[in-house]
């Protein structure tokens, strides 16, 4: 990204602020278990798959609900649909709070997960068309948003989860209902599309072999991600604030790469070997866990953020960016796939982690890791277009540099 590009990040309007901040606080909910995970399980009498459910309960929800935020929003509206949204986060988070078993708290984080997929999807799109400096800038401004919010969220449910593993659930919900005050305040009803989203669409998007390619890759790449994320917790055998400090890392090194390292990497290689790049990284790091001692672990598993943040800013541009469909309903037929391997990770590793060996899971990964390498090497031809866009931004930054 050009001086030129980072100055205007910086200066958007009140209403991109508070939209992200409420995506900080929304993707705080990804993280936000990961120190308490050992404590949910005691406190519950519940064994490590059983509470991975609580990942994988969250994200299938999220998978599918992605398939209709495009049809709810062009019907109600961006604005409406956000507001729907964290109302619905509020409840169900606050709700899962007063959980008395495995199965009332994996049905609640069902619920967050719809009105998740319900603000998260509508978000992307509305901060893409309310801020300043273009869609890249946007984009990258989203991804920070992300980043932040998944290296504070092990963070706030470590200090909560010490207290009681409830509170990080109310604590959610509280900084939730801030976030729905500030975009009913300060965000203006945005107009509806003119022509309305059919239910559909996402699926027919899929069709393009660029936006499959991009899809299906991911899904292998979020299969590697949330095996560290949900599993890593229970091998680390330290209390929540431990936990906590060792994902709060990680989130700082996916924020970081995210901002900053790939937009640099886009620039000079270009997005799709950024993404070769930073999978098979991901794919030794996973390797390096299995193999490690409990130091090795955790430098490993802070180092992992890295790759991971470079593939989210990548992934999320090539959605947007790879076929000619609407982006609300790119990314929705993205997410759909995308999130699928993020719903079956958790339980899939966990209790290979639990019945087999702790060391498969992190295998699993980097094979998943391969798999999208090898998806995105045979289909190359389907990502021509993605690098006349890299090609276009360099021209475009290329005067800004002289």
């Amino acid at each position: 990204m050009s001086a030129q590009s980072g100055g205007s990040i910086l200066r958007q309007p009140m209403s991109v602020w508070a939209t992200a901040f409420a995506a900080v606080v929304a993707f705080m909910g990804i993280g936000l278990v990961d120190p308490i995970l050992p404590s949910i399980a005691q406190g519950l009498h519940a064994g490590p798959s059983q509470v991975s459910l609580l990942f994988t309960s969250y994200f299938l929800v999220t998978a599918v609900a992605m398939l209709v935020t495009g049809w709810v929003s062009s019907r109600i509206g961006g604005r409406s649909t956000l507001l729907l949204g964290l109302a619905l986060v509020v409840v169900f988070a606050a709700l899962a709070g007063t959980s008395g078993s495995v199965g009332e708290l994996v049905g609640f984080r069902a619920g967050w997960g719809l009105g998740n997929a319900l603000f998260v999807a509508t978000a992307l799109a509305v901060i893409v068309g309310a801020a300043s400096g273009g869609a890249e800038s946007a984009i990258i401004l989203y991804e920070a948003a992300l980043g932040l919010g998944i290296s504070m969220g092990p963070l706030v449910g470590a200090a909560l989860g010490d207290w009681n593993w409830r509170a990080p659930f109310f604590g959610t919900a509280s900084l939730m209902a801030v976030g729905f005050v500030l975009i009913a305040t300060l965000l203006r009803s945005t107009p509806k599309p003119a022509v309305k989203t059919r239910l559909t669409a996402p699926l027919r998007a899929l069709a393009h072999g660029g936006l499959s390619t991009t899809a299906f890759t991911a899904f292998f790449y979020n299969f590697a991600f949330f095996t560290i994320l949900a599993f890593t917790p229970f091998i680390l055998g330290m209390s929540p604030y431990g936990i906590g400090a060792v994902f709060f890392g990680w989130g700082a090194c996916v924020a970081l790469s995210s901002v900053f390292g790939a937009p640099f990497l886009q620039r000079r290689i270009g997005s799709v070997r950024v993404l070769h790049l930073s999978l098979a990284v991901l794919a030794a790091l996973q390797v390096c866990i299995a193999l490690s001692g409990h130091v090795g672990i955790i430098v490993f598993v802070v180092l992992s953020g890295i790759p991971i943040g470079l593939n989210n800013t990548v992934f999320t541009e090539a959605a947007m960016e790879v076929s000619d469909a609407p982006r609300p309903v790119a990314s929705a037929g993205y997410n759909f796939v995308r999130w699928t391997g993020g719903a079956l990770a958790p339980y899939v590793a966990t209790k290979l982690g639990e019945d087999v060996a702790p060391t498969l899971p992190y295998f699993l990964g980097a094979l998943c890791c391969l798999a999208g390498m090898a998806v995105l090497y045979g289909r190359r031809h389907h990502m021509r277009s993605l690098e006349r866009v890299d090609a276009g931004h360099a021209l475009q930054e290329a005067p800004a540099a002289a």
